[in-house]
């Protein structure tokens, strides 16, 4: 039995694993001058379910102007977008921050050491749509405050995040059994999803006339996952670069052990090759060999399969640098095919069938080389045709982007970032969703040889 266990290692996590640090937090003012209806209705919200939560009325809800305040991170928010990234602005209304019921004690933002926190953000001039999200990676709340954030509440969204019940290295050490801390992230943002829309109702005095759901990375996956088991709850969806687990591969635990076999010096570049690995995107292993191959395969490994190894160095996340980012070497021959069946049930509480409900866009860059699109994204878009759900789903391939868009800064001659793309395609999903537009049939998306390749992407 695994046991919730608070982390021991908050002060080396929160330098290395993108500075997630707490704060401490205290409710702010109504600001001066602020519009009439400003913050209207605070008084009376009540989150359902919540074990805890603080409204705050603020000046704006925005990266701009929360910068620096207890009610973002930015150093959560590291390495997501493209320096030069525009930023939209001047949205006053309500934030509420707080947490839902939940034993573990990983996530210490605001001081509370406590999961399962969430963040819903109600602007003063509403449009009638939610937004909801569920943190990338193993981050917390506001790690997708600039990346989506910002522009759906200029768009006069509200706005609703999750931390998805359990953060950071050793979210794994979340849950009773094997597989439960991920099957716990899709419950959390139904959870939050329907919290929200009453949030939403009791400032508006209504209900959201449409609610869609939205991620990057593993909140993609929350998004594929949401819309094929609670399809009733959305209007639509947009995934970037959705993580994909699946009973038998592919998923991670089949892409990522070769990639810690090169590192050991037991695999070639030809065999990352023969993997998936995009070819032309050998520029990026060595940032990922020290960054992301390692550890993402070995925790997720220490998710689903605890058995394989007890006693590996750094099974866990470490308490050194070195033994958080480093491979497990046993891992290096990971060969999921050849694991009891006890794996596979574990990966069936989250796998993915393909069987959306409402409509979604899914974006990919054929240049990731953390979640390789030959065995994601394209495995994924032929699941929703062989589910005869073709209709549903647009599927664009960015050239030359990858997982992360901060890569672009480091790389400006040879990547793209992909925010741009994605803003583009959450536009197409509401006018596909609300208008009945249809979006700009599936296909390779160019990277332009001209204009601002940060902040523009056409579709078509």
């Amino acid at each position: 039995m695994r046991l919730s266990r608070t982390s021991r290692r908050a002060p080396v996590l929160a330098a290395l694993l993108l500075a997630l640090t707490s704060t401490s937090f205290a409710a702010g003012p109504a600001q001066a001058g602020a519009p009439s209806g400003h913050c209207a209705h605070q008084d009376r919200l009540d989150v359902p379910g919540a074990a805890h939560q603080r409204s705050a009325c603020l000046g704006d809800l925005t990266t701009a102007g929360l910068a620096g305040t207890p009610y973002t991170d930015m150093a959560d928010q590291a390495g997501l977008a493209a320096a030069g990234t525009r930023r939209p602005s001047g949205v006053p209304g309500i934030q509420i921050d707080g947490y839902f019921p939940d034993a573990s004690r990983l996530n210490a933002t605001h001081g509370w050491n406590h999961d399962a926190q969430f963040v819903i953000r109600l602007p003063d001039r509403w449009n009638g749509g939610l937004v909801v999200t569920g943190a990338p990676g193993t981050r917390r709340q506001y790690a997708t405050d600039a990346l989506i954030s910002d522009q759906v509440l200029a768009q006069e969204y509200a706005y609703a995040a999750t931390d998805k019940g359990n953060t950071g290295p050793d979210f794994f050490t979340d849950g009773r059994a094997p597989g439960d801390a991920v099957a716990e992230w899709n419950r959390r943002v139904t959870e939050l999803t329907l919290a929200a829309k009453s949030a939403a109702r009791q400032r508006y005095g209504h209900a959201p006339a449409r609610t869609y759901m939205t991620g990057i990375s593993n909140g993609g996956y929350l998004t594929r996952w949401q819309l094929e088991n609670r399809p009733g709850l959305y209007d639509g969806g947009v995934d970037w670069e959705g993580a994909l687990w699946t009973v038998r591969g592919p998923n991670l635990l089949t892409d990522l052990p070769v990639t810690v076999a090169r590192s050991l010096g037991q695999a070639g570049d030809e065999d990352l090759l023969a993997a998936g690995f995009a070819p032309g995107s050998e520029f990026l292993w060595p940032y990922h060999e020290k960054v992301y191959w390692g550890l993402t395969q070995k925790i997720f490994r220490a998710e689903f399969d605890p058995a394989y190894d007890r006693h590996c160095p750094g099974a866990s996340a470490g308490s050194t640098p070195e033994q958080i980012f480093s491979a497990c070497p046993s891992d290096a021959v990971y060969d999921l095919a050849a694991r009891p069946a006890s794996v596979r049930k574990a990966l069936a509480k989250v796998a993915l069938t393909g069987r959306i409900g409402k409509p979604m866009i899914t974006l990919h860059g054929d240049l990731d080389t953390l979640l390789p699109i030959r065995q994601d994204s394209d495995v994924y878009a032929g699941m929703v045709d062989e589910r005869g759900r073709a209709k549903l789903h647009r599927y664009y391939t960015v050239e030359d982007g990858t997982h992360t868009d901060a890569l672009y800064d480091t790389h400006p001659d040879r990547l793209r970032p992909i925010l741009p793309c994605y803003r583009a395609a959450f536009t197409a999903l509401t006018g596909w969703v609300e208008k009945g537009a249809a979006p700009p049939a599936d296909r390779r998306i160019p990277r332009p040889a001209s204009g601002d390749v940060v902040n523009s992407c056409a579709l078509s």
